[in-house]
């Protein structure tokens, strides 16, 4: 019996709660803080010679994240530019945890430019990305471009793609 006075208060308390208005309603957040408020990642960029070491650390909505590497530039002259890169990414969250290792190559001169990138994870499997496109002057008011790219992520089907085009301008 007395449950039966208990449940008939906890309705009754809970239903009158509803057409009641409090008197004042205190907000966690003051409005201007809430717009005020931004991502923190703490990075870090250090330049040594011809390279620098990088890092960042922070999180987002799919957990912890870190990454670190050494960008080096082989060279810069009459051939273009030539950077290569080495890096390890950490990734902390709540659908697991994973660990890569990668590296690319960057090389670019005024016509054209080329880019490889190879990541390994950690127990998994290995991705690459590579990706070369070129524009050439034809006359005076056009030019000729061509792209391809070639990718691979484990788990699913190559992808890869060209695209040529030729442009004049009146």
């Amino acid at each position: 019996m007395y449950f039966l006075y208990i449940l008939f208060g906890v309705i009754f308390s809970a239903s009158a709660q509803e057409f009641v208005e409090p008197a004042f309603v205190v907000e966690p957040y003051l409005e201007w803080y809430v717009g005020q408020r931004v991502r923190r990642d703490v990075t870090f960029d250090k330049q040594i010679g011809d390279g620098k070491v990088f890092g960042t650390l922070g999180q987002n909505d799919k957990g912890l994240f870190g990454k670190g590497g050494y960008e080096h530039q082989i060279f810069n002259d009459h051939r273009g530019t030539l950077n290569a890169q080495a890096y390890g990414t950490r990734v902390l969250g709540p659908a697991g945890d994973s660990s890569h290792l990668g590296g690319a190559l960057n090389w670019k001169n005024p016509n054209a430019a080329a880019s490889f990138d190879i990541s390994k994870q950690i127990h998994g499997g290995t991705s690459y990305q590579a990706a070369a496109g070129g524009r050439w002057p034809v006359g005076k008011n056009g030019d000729f471009s061509l792209q391809g790219t070639y990718g691979k992520q484990p788990g699913l089907r190559r992808e890869y793609g060209g695209l040529g085009s030729f442009n004049y301008r009146w």
